[in-house]
């Protein structure tokens, strides 16, 4: 079982990265022989929940997937009609369908939609059950499972025409390039990456996958069909959704744990599943990095900030109840020695607490800490009134200072405060004056439309430091 590191404030302590199995046909007769064996390796590859999907299989197939959920509290279901039977669908396969999206265990409709590849039922006949099976949904109010293969522009149309959208839902097995992806997560749904992405050929959905925030991704297997390198060719099952996950770590440049961490929360939210209750976090990891949430309180507005949305980064929940002391930070790091850099970040503007920064660095220091990095927007001298990067000699190894705008005009627009035009002035000075006690310093920006990101870099070059552009919308 693969295990993390989990901070709350509270201390250290251990927890499964779960992984959640969004779209498995583990019903199928293609696990008849061996189906408690499977589950069995998908518990001990890590996974915490598999969603089963009947569709497929007529009415049958939609009962035994509830049959099988009941079995087991980790095991869910959704009903819906597939594509390719909907010749099948009359008013008495619908009355039970009905029936069966009422049971407790069922916790989507799905999968519904078109496919004009195969033909297996007409188009008009595949359009008129997609769009009852939608009203269901509606009419429920449970989220919706797409199946959408070379019908992009007919799916939507009746998506939008049906109303959905309120009810959220994920387009399973995302076969899209990355304009339909942005379009989906745009209009509220998410979009499910099986293991077509291990296959070395699939450029469109890598280039999907790198462009899409995570936490708009489900992960899934298909199972029985679709199986990842380096088990194509074979059954597919749910403990394979881990090369998924995998995969989409390599192409996002994230590690394994983040896309667990991020995907899994994102399923057990679409689909209500249990677990989603998040704790305010004093340290958080982050790739190789563990981040440290000493305040949420800012020196500036800037427009660009998320917190006006949510407070989560990456999966992690960082509105603090309270500003936690010197020793609780201590408690929340643990063994800091098991992260290539501890980051002053989180969400808010950590040399607000200039002096706990510096003792929660300097204990670091004597625990042997290598890397110690600030992220801050600069103001610290303006705000502290003395000469902060003096003080923080030998105690920060690297700081990413928040340049954001050539000029002061433009910064102000950008990063509204109290102190006006003085606070670029300010920002300016610190990153000079840091040069002189801080071996790395980096100026940032985020590349939100309108930012002059080439007259920024110009700016940078100025004063004698790299500019790293940070992606807009994409914290963390």
């Amino acid at each position: 079982m693969t295990t993390t590191t989990n901070n709350n404030g509270d201390g250290v302590h251990a927890c499964e990265v779960e992984l959640i199995d969004t779209h498995a046909h583990l019903s199928f007769p293609a696990f008849d022989d061996d189906r408690d064996a499977a589950l069995a390796r998908a518990w001990e590859a890590g996974l915490g929940a598999i969603v089963l999907v009947g569709s497929g299989a007529g009415l049958k197939g939609n009962e035994e997937a509830i049959a099988l959920a009941e079995t087991d509290a980790r095991l869910f279901a959704t009903v819906g009609g597939h594509p390719h039977e909907a010749s099948e669908v009359d008013a008495a396969w619908m009355e039970r369908m009905e029936q069966l999206a009422a049971n407790e265990k069922v916790v989507a409709i799905g999968e519904i939609g078109l496919d004009f590849h195969y033909d297996h039922s007409p188009h008009d006949v595949q359009r008129r059950i997609f769009a009852e099976m939608l009203a269901l949904a509606r009419r429920i109010d449970k989220p919706v499972v797409i199946h959408d293969r070379e019908a992009h522009e007919e799916t939507w149309a009746l998506i939008e025409e049906s109303g959905v959208g309120h009810c959220g839902g994920v387009f399973h097995c995302f076969s899209g390039d990355v304009a339909f992806a942005e379009r989906a997560i745009d209009a509220g749904f998410l979009i499910s990456i099986p293991g077509i992405v291990t296959f070395p050929k699939a450029s469109v959905l890598h280039d999907v996958v790198r462009a899409i925030p995570i936490e708009r991704m489900l992960i899934e297997t298909d199972c029985p069909f679709l199986a990842p390198v380096p088990h194509r060719g074979k059954r597919n099952e749910p403990a394979f959704v881990r090369g998924v996950a995998e995969k989409i770590a390599a192409l996002k440049g994230l590690a394994f744990e983040d896309v667990a961490r991020i995907t899994t929360l994102n399923a057990r939210r679409l689909f209500g599943l249990p677990g989603v209750v998040l704790a305010a976090q004093i340290a958080y990891p982050i790739r190789n990095a563990l981040y440290l949430n000493i305040t949420n309180r800012c020196s500036l507005a800037c427009r660009f900030c998320t917190k006006a949305i949510d407070f989560e980064v990456k999966g992690h929940y960082l509105k603090l109840e309270r500003e936690p002391s010197v020793q609780e930070v201590l408690d929340a790091i643990g063994d800091p020695n098991a992260y290539e850099e501890i980051v002053f970040c989180g969400y808010g503007e950590p040399t607000l607490r200039i002096d706990v920064v510096e003792e929660v660095a300097r204990a670091l220091k004597k625990r042997g800490v290598r890397r110690i990095r600030l992220n801050t927007d600069g103001l610290a001298s303006l705000v502290h009134g003395r000469d902060i990067p003096s003080e923080l000699a030998g105690l920060i190894d690297a700081v990413s200072v928040s340049l954001n705008a050539p000029e002061a005009k433009a910064y102000v627009g950008i990063c509204p405060s109290k102190h006006g035009e003085a606070a670029y002035k300010a920002v300016c000075a610190f990153i000079t004056d840091a040069k002189r006690f801080i071996p790395e310093v980096v100026a940032s920006i985020v590349a939100m439309p309108g930012v002059d990101v080439e007259a920024c870099r110009k700016k940078a070059a100025q004063l004698g430091v790299e500019l790293r552009v940070r992606e807009y919308m994409n914290v963390g």
